[in-house]
């Protein structure tokens, strides 16, 4: 039996082919709990108190200017951690880490998770992977955010969504969307009409159904699909079931 097989009780990516060895340092620490909408998960600049291996919901890593401009530079799921800055031998991050899509998560302090990943090389270096393919995220948002149509981003950003939840229906308001594509809510409006308008979405207040995801997919304009097929390499196929 491999270890997937074993750890078919999470949904969780990382902890479904986290090594036996590995999670059996975790599990005595892993509590679980729910993920309330803006719920902060990492505040910037102190320490992190606990990571979270979201099970359902996301996560939104959110830089933010000393004169109060945000913009979303990582996106979370079902395929991975908050706090990866402990993996990375630090005890705090820049940028804050809230719940963007309420779901449920398994919590452990920073504490244990700490000394699991002094006590383990491979829990670390497996995890370590999982930054990489973050980091990966981040820069081709970078890329997309300077040199894409709001259009194309916001396509981007509803597949990356689709891919982590459940169902065709995302519950987002457009205030909220502003702030994770670093646009005034009026810009957001008119890329969703467009959207709709090619019969690839349905808006109505507080909820984006996906009627075309291939059509998302071409109007992404090539940002979607690098990020994400590095993740595959560095951890592997997703398996949600």
């Amino acid at each position: 039996m491999t270890d997937l097989d074993k750890n078919r009780q999470y949904r969780n990516q990382l902890l479904r082919r986290m090594p036996a060895d590995d999670l059996a340092l975790l599990v005595p620490h892993m509590q679980r709990c729910d993920l309330l909408l803006r719920q902060i998960l990492v505040s910037p600049n102190i320490p992190i108190e606990a990571v979270y291996f979201i099970e359902r919901g996301i996560g939104s890593v959110v830089a933010s200017t000393t004169s109060g401009h945000e913009a979303e530079v990582g996106f979370i799921g079902f395929e991975g951690m908050t706090g990866s800055s402990l993996v990375m031998g630090d005890d705090r991050a820049v940028h804050a880490c809230y719940v963007q899509l309420e779901g449920e998560a398994i919590r452990i302090e920073a504490g244990p998770f700490n000394a699991a990943l002094a006590a383990s090389a491979t829990l670390r270096m497996f995890l370590l992977r999982f930054v990489n393919a973050l980091q990966t995220q981040a820069s081709c948002t970078a890329l997309v955010n300077a040199r894409l149509k709001l259009e194309e981003r916001l396509a981007r950003w509803l597949l990356m969504c689709d891919d982590r939840v459940p169902g065709e229906t995302l519950s987002i308001t457009h205030e909220f969307l502003a702030i994770m594509l670093g646009v005034r809510r009026p810009g957001v409006t008119v890329a969703l009409q467009l959207l709709e308008g090619r019969a690839l979405i349905r808006s109505r207040r507080g909820e984006i159904v996906i009627r075309d995801r291939a059509g998302l997919e071409e109007l992404a304009n090539g940002s979607y699909g690098e990020a994400e097929a590095e993740y595959v390499r560095l951890i592997g196929e997703i398996d949600a079931d």
